[in-house]
């Protein structure tokens, strides 16, 4: 049996970069080049043709197809792709046109399934209609939704016998597992292509796909804990990075830290209270559990709703930070203990302890709405709210900005470049 295949997907703008990626991927250990749709989209099939040719090995054009399946396949396979990608959603009539259009030029289909409705079935379906490859591509919205890639994945393997590809944010750990399930083709977009280090990225997920395949046997796959795992993923990316995957979402207003240097990243526990009256605020650090954030909306300002004693009671039972829109007391010694408190007014008079309010209810606070359970996440750059409805995708849309980042920073400080030269600015420019 031959070893999995590392795929990597070249999900560009610029292919001048994409060019450079493609080739410390390969010296990494990638097997496969795919030219992403973002790519075709960009530079068309110039893209496939200029790869094709500098590397010489195994290339796809996810050309994305849905119709015009003889059309599409024919200019990709004659610009030099070995592979083109289809939809599993595409009619059967556009599928068969690809396959036989792919003969024609001597080529090959492989069907994605991202967001068909019964993947196993469709999958059959197409590997009887004639395709040479299945993609098992779990979208984030579907997994939003509870769907588990990799018993997706396992149930598709099981079904078909014609290779199956595994894709949608796999690292090394998760990209291991979906060859322990029975993945041919384990493909990596940003975990590659957005990395500093391309090639040693490749190198890890390599080793790590290979190792999964010499153990030689399907073993049981420990599942995910999604909240633990936005609460990772959220503790290494910054609020900047959240704001552009929210398309540059604002935070809120007038709202700083008493303490800077220090991050908040938790479930947000509301309270809603009157100026300088402080009962239910501290009432909530009762309600509060261990990584939560108190997130306190005041009527005013004037007088303080917290103080150094209700922020010693947060220490102790291990609530990640509080936000005030609303003032704060007692800032020297809060400062002394270094514990992250961010509010909008500092004073030395506090208020009363007279109950006015309530505990966990829909506020707005620094003119952001906050529902309790939302994500909070604050650092010196500020404070962002993250409904938690949406909390897994825009985790992941934030660690992908941050990937971006980290590659173009790479560029600029090891090649010398600009940031204009290196996302082509001026060729990107609204048509006036």
């Amino acid at each position: 049996m031959e070893k999995p295949i590392l795929q990597v997907a070249l999900d560009l703008v610029e292919l001048k970069r994409a060019v450079e990626i493609a080739e410390e991927a390969l010296e990494g250990g990638v097997d496969w080049l795919e030219i992403g749709t973002p790519l075709i989209k960009s530079e068309g099939m110039n893209a496939v043709r200029k790869i094709k040719k500098r590397f010489k090995v195994k290339t796809l054009a996810d050309m994305k197809t849905i119709d015009t399946g003889n059309v599409e396949v024919e200019i990709a396979a004659k610009s030099g792709a070995d592979v083109v990608i289809v939809l599993g959603l595409s009619d059967d009539a556009t599928i068969l046109e690809a396959i036989r259009a792919a003969r024609k030029y001597g080529s090959e289909v492989m069907a994605d399934l991202i967001n068909v409705p019964d993947p196993v079935k469709r999958a059959k379906e197409l590997e009887n209609l004639g395709v040479d490859y299945i993609n098992v591509h779990v979208g984030i919205d579907q997994q939003m939704k509870g769907m588990d890639p990799l018993d997706v994945l396992s149930k598709v393997v099981d079904a078909v016998s014609i290779p199956v590809a595994a894709a949608g944010g796999l690292n090394a750990e998760r990209a291991g597992d979906c060859v322990a399930v029975g993945a041919k083709i384990i493909i990596v977009g940003s975990n590659i292509v957005k990395s500093r280090d391309v090639t040693g990225s490749a190198r890890k997920i390599r080793e790590a796909i290979d190792e999964a395949w010499e153990r030689g046997k399907r073993v049981e796959i420990r599942r995910r804990e999604i909240e633990n795992e936005i609460r990772q993923i959220l503790s290494k990316v910054s609020t900047p990075n959240i704001s552009d995957a929210m398309h540059r979402a604002r935070a809120m207003k007038n709202i700083y830290p008493l303490v800077r240097g220090k991050k908040i990243v938790g479930k947000a526990v509301t309270v809603s209270t009157m100026d300088g009256d402080w009962a239910k605020t501290v009432e909530a650090i009762d309600v509060a559990g261990k990584g939560d954030v108190i997130v306190i909306k005041c009527s005013g300002d004037t007088a303080a709703v917290w103080g150094e004693l209700a922020t010693r009671s947060c220490i102790n039972k291990g609530i990640e930070g509080v936000i005030i829109d609303g003032a704060v007391r007692d800032v020297d010694d809060i400062r002394e203990l270094g514990y992250p408190i961010f509010a909008k007014v500092e004073v030395p008079n506090a208020g009363e302890p007279k109950g006015f309010g309530e505990i966990n209810v829909k506020i707005e606070c620094g003119g952001l709405e906050v529902n309790p359970g939302d994500w909070i996440v604050a650092d010196d750059n500020g404070v962002m709210v993250i409904p938690k409805e949406r909390a897994y995708e825009i985790a992941r849309r934030a660690l992908e900005v941050k990937k971006s980042e980290e590659r173009i920073r790479g560029e600029i400080e090891e090649k010398g470049r600009t940031l204009a030269e290196i996302v082509e600015l001026y060729k990107w420019e609204k048509v006036q």
